[in-house]
């Protein structure tokens, strides 16, 4: 069975067609990096537009890279929620509109759902029920991943995201954005031990997540360095935040499937990128003899291959949408 996935929650205009929601086929994502630089983030009307631009042209690349028209796509996925609210209508709106003029059934998917499905095409081995960390530049969360389309949140971020903290802290030190990436690479010759920097704790939530006291100490740190006429160690900086948010990050996984009796975990989400967050759970994982999933780099970022995969999903077990399918900006993947 081939899916049509289509992506455009944030700032990558995305489509892939995936075969039983397994196998790659073919996969096409327009970034839009490189504009949103200038700005330090994404600009959510820029990022519209460039959607309106793009979706036509990677769309019709997917399907020829895969050697097919859309008369062959058995369904069309789309990515409606959460995610920027114009950023998403773009893609819903075109879906709806391949789905109408082709006669070929929509799928709805939940942009944190198709993140988890990431690791569906990486490991063909890969079978609910296990435990799952999201980690991203807007999400933080722990899941219980029950079956292919019942998911329960176990633990969440309480302000700042993973992610976002990773890209103010980097931006701090004056890294461009996206600043996650520039961390990562000053880490691995810095002193993860150099900076001593707080884990903070949500009072009366085990498994949740608090990350903008992390990012606020940072800052700080470094306002009060300058202060002073002397300079922030940008290397050990680096290392000390990376390896903090890995130990927040994976402290909470660990606890969270000790509690729920889960001997499988997942990574997933931009997030899952990072070496010192991939090296820190696969640790841990291992030292437990627990089974540790995690998508190849390439699909950690946002990207319509995760999409189609959770269409796929998605569209075996009935969860289908019709013409009034709408975009929203926030919704939570719990049943």
């Amino acid at each position: 069975m081939l899916i049509l996935g289509i992506e455009s929650s944030c700032d990558e205009t995305a489509a892939s067609v995936v075969k039983d929601g397994r196998e790659i086929i073919s996969s096409v994502v327009s970034t839009q990096i490189e504009e949103h630089k200038k700005y330090g983030g994404v600009v959510p009307e820029i990022a519209s537009r460039r959607h309106c631009e793009n979706i036509l042209g990677v769309t019709r690349k997917a399907l020829a890279d895969a050697k097919i028209t859309l008369a062959d796509v058995d369904a069309i996925a789309v990515t409606f929620a959460p995610g920027l609210i114009g950023a998403l209508l773009v893609g819903v709106s075109f879906a709806k509109g391949l789905a109408a003029a082709s006669g070929k059934p929509l799928v709805p998917v939940h942009h944190i759902a198709g993140h988890i499905a990431t690791n569906y095409l990486s490991h063909t081995n890969l079978e609910p029920p296990y435990l799952c960390l999201v980690a991203s530049g807007g999400h933080s969360h722990i899941i219980e991943v029950l079956s292919y389309t019942e998911f329960r949140v176990v633990g969440r971020t309480h302000d700042d995201a993973a992610g976002e903290c990773f890209d103010k802290c980097a931006r701090a030190m004056g890294f461009p954005y996206p600043g996650g990436v520039h961390i990562d690479h000053a880490a691995r010759s810095g002193d993860p031990a150099a900076y001593k920097l707080p884990h903070p704790v949500v009072a009366g939530s085990e498994f949740d997540f608090s990350f903008s006291g992390l990012k606020t100490a940072v800052i700080n740190m470094i306002h009060n360095t300058e202060q002073k006429g002397t300079e922030i160690n940008r290397e050990n900086l680096s290392a000390s935040v990376q390896n903090t948010i890995a130990e927040i990050l994976t402290d909470k996984t660990i606890r969270a499937a000790e509690a729920l009796g889960y001997r499988k975990i997942a990574l997933a989400g931009g997030v899952s990128a990072n070496s010192g967050v991939r090296n820190a759970l696969s640790e841990a994982c291992r030292v437990r003899d627990y089974e540790f999933f995690m998508p190849e780099k390439s699909l950690c970022g946002d990207n319509g291959a995760m999409i189609a995969s959770q269409g796929y999903y998605n569209f075996v077990n009935g969860i289908t949408a019709d013409m009034s399918l709408n975009a929203i900006a926030t919704l939570p993947v719990s049943t």
